[in-house]
C-alpha cells in the first residue's frame, strides 16, 4: 500500500481499535459496540485484514503475557497511517456538509 493511498473502512476501523493492545473478539465488539451496531467485522475479514496490517508494520503482536489470545496494538508507524487518514476523511467530511448546505439554500 502506498503512502497517499487511504485505508478501506475496515482498515481503518480496525486500527481506530487498536489504539490499546486488543484481541480479535475485543476489536470486533468495540468496533460494533462504538458504532451502535450500524458497523459489524467478522472474523475471517478481520484476521485477513490484521494480517495486512502486521505485513505493513502498521500493527504488531502484543504479547506481552503468554496470554492464550493474541493482542495485536498499533505501531509508530501505524499511528501516523491512522492520524494521515483522520485527516483526510474529515476533509472529506467537510466537502460532504458544505455540498449538503450549498444544495439547500
Amino acid at each position: 500500500m502506498k503512502a497517499n493511498e487511504q485505508l478501506t473502512d475496515s482498515m481503518f476501523y480496525i486500527m481506530a481499535a487498536l489504539t490499546k493492545p486488543r484481541h480479535g473478539y475485543a476489536i470486533m465488539n468495540l468496533i460494533e459496540e462504538r458504532s451502535l451496531g450500524q458497523i459489524t467485522i467478522g472474523p475471517a475479514s478481520m484476521y485477513t485484514i490484521i494480517k495486512k496490517l502486521l505485513k505493513q508494520e502498521w500493527i504488531y503482536l502484543h504479547d506481552g503475557s503468554k496470554a492464550r489470545r493474541k493482542t495485536y496494538l498499533l505501531t509508530e508507524k501505524g499511528k501516523e497511517i491512522l492520524k494521515a487518514d483522520i485527516q483526510l476523511r474529515k476533509l472529506m467530511i467537510n466537502l460532504a456538509e458544505e455540498g449538503l448546505k450549498e444544495a439547500e439554500e
